[in-house]
């Protein structure tokens, strides 16, 4: 099926997030992002890369960035997730 082209209706549709912080985020906070996968590779920074329901939960997940006082490098789109998208 083809993507609604109502800007509005696509905000409510799973997607794929890369999230990058400044520095090193040790692994006890990962069950603060919970369904996030946790990447230290780089020693600069910390990588999660997860699904989020919506944009109500992506502003939650950045509220926590916040509340632990994170430094946000930046907020990619990895994959859109429709679930009437046939495969």
């Amino acid at each position: 099926m083809p993507r609604s082209n109502n800007p509005k209706k696509n905000l409510d549709e799973p997607k794929v997030y890369e999230i990058r912080l400044k520095g090193q985020l040790d692994t006890q906070w990962i069950n603060w992002f919970e369904g996030f996968n946790l990447d230290t590779g780089n020693p600069n920074e910390t990588r999660l890369v997860g699904e989020v329901a919506d944009q109500a939960a992506l502003h939650h997940l950045l509220r926590k960035v916040r509340d632990l006082g994170l430094t946000l490098i930046a907020i990619r789109l990895l994959e859109f997730k429709s679930p009437t998208e046939e495969p």
